[in-house]
């Protein structure tokens, strides 16, 4: 049995102290599939690092995070283009609009996503979208720019069954987490309407620890709380739901 983290910030400052110890946790336990997203160009360098430290096992993005478009947003895009054109990502993300901590910025944000939903068509590499607050928002754009090479992962779905359908018209894969296993998530009532060849598995870590962790820090290793739930909502077991998460995966970053 093979898992696939398809979205975790191992770079995190929280994971500084025991980072190659719980990295080791996850491989023991069948995680041995890391894809890694840019948030902007300080975490270039740590994403590397990561990479050369566990080369069979991270795999890079590269992006900038929506919460970072701000005025530089220009210099940052260079960045991206830079490092892109320099050396092989397996997707550009993690990208999108977040209306949650800055609805000042949304126009600047639309910008940067749109060129940098280019930018992947360019290469024909997936996009992994970050929405918060900003699903109209999200469509528009890619309503705006859908063709067939347009693909990639609706990264931390937190939408409804009809956001979910509508996601998945733009040839995107959910991105399912710890938030289908909160009492009031909401998406554990509608989730198995949606077939698992449509999902793949992430934790974000450190952020959004499925229960019984909730409020703490997230470790890779707790994807295996996001399986389970899958499984039982599936009425599979955890291996199919592994088996068939880590093939979508594979689909989708080449992989």
């Amino acid at each position: 049995m093979i898992i696939t983290d398809t979205h975790t910030h191992l770079y995190s400052e929280a994971f500084d102290e025991d980072r190659m110890e719980m990295i080791q946790v996850a491989i023991d336990n069948n995680i041995k599939r890391f894809f890694i997203p840019a948030i902007d160009s300080e975490t270039t360098q740590s994403m590397y690092e990561l990479e050369k430290a566990y080369p069979d096992n991270i795999f890079l993005m590269m992006g900038l995070h929506p919460t970072h478009v701000k005025e530089n947003f220009e210099e940052e895009l260079k960045h991206v283009e830079g490092e892109l054109n320099k050396r092989k990502f397996y997707a550009v993300g993690e990208i999108g609009i977040d209306l949650y901590w800055d609805k000042s910025t949304l126009e600047i944000q639309k910008k940067a996503f749109k060129r940098q939903i280019q930018m992947a068509k360019d290469r024909n590499l997936p996009i992994v979208i970050h929405c918060r607050d900003a699903f109209d928002e999200i469509f528009e754009v890619l309503e705006e720019v859908k063709d067939d090479k347009l693909f990639g992962i609706f990264h931390c779905f937190t939408g409804n069954l009809e956001q979910a359908k509508q996601a998945l018209s733009y040839n995107m894969k959910l991105g399912i987490g710890g938030v289908v296993t909160f009492k009031n998530g909401g998406v554990d009532k509608f989730i198995s309407e949606i077939p698992l060849e449509e999902i793949v598995l992430e934790t974000d870590s450190p952020y959004l620890a499925p229960a019984p962790f909730r409020g703490k820090r997230n470790d890779p290793v707790y994807i295996l709380k996001v399986a389970e739930k899958l499984a039982a909502l599936y009425d599979l077991s955890i291996e199919e739901v592994a088996g068939i998460t880590t093939k979508n995966s594979k689909e989708v970053f080449g992989i």
